[in-house]
């Protein structure tokens, strides 16, 4: 993974909060036919983007809700660069979602349910952490993991069955 971060008793509560909205997102999206996965970005303990999946509703393979997070703070901060940012997601990022946030010069990434398959903060691969990055955000994985994990497979599970 990449840098990680000790967390506090009280960075811990702090993280949970963020983690439920983008939870909330999650089930947003979910009720969407999308991908259960929502994120969301504070500066300063405000929220500035937030997104969830929609890569079908858009017809838009980049529409993962760390993009749609990175884009909306981006706007709202009028920089490509989100300097001082926490990213929440109830996802591992992808390859794609991990370099955008290097980009972005995201100062700290933290995720739920990690993903063995795809994960690019250190479970499948690190790209978070790679040493020729001129950026590497720190690393909390596993806040509020297992409603994420539930939520990730109760969808999985219905579309299997439809």
């Amino acid at each position: 993974m990449g840098k990680s971060s000790a967390v506090t008793a009280h960075s811990a509560q702090i993280h949970e909060r963020y983690m439920c909205r983008a939870l909330e997102l999650a089930e947003l999206a979910a009720a969407s036919g999308e991908v259960p996965v929502g994120a969301l970005i504070v500066v300063e303990q405000s929220v500035v983007g937030v997104g969830r999946n929609s890569p079908i509703r858009d017809n838009d393979p980049t529409a993962h809700a760390e993009i749609i997070a990175l884009r909306a703070a981006a706007a709202h901060g009028g920089n490509y660069r989100i300097p001082g940012a926490t990213l929440y997601v109830t996802l591992e990022p992808c390859q794609m979602c991990a370099g955008a946030m290097i980009h972005a010069r995201i100062e700290h990434l933290v995720y739920a349910a990690a993903d063995p398959r795809t994960g690019a903060a250190g479970s499948a691969i690190d790209i978070l952490g790679a040493a020729h990055n001129n950026h590497r955000p720190t690393v909390t994985g596993g806040v509020l993991a297992a409603a994420s994990a539930a939520l990730l497979q109760e969808f999985f599970t219905a579309r299997r069955s439809a």
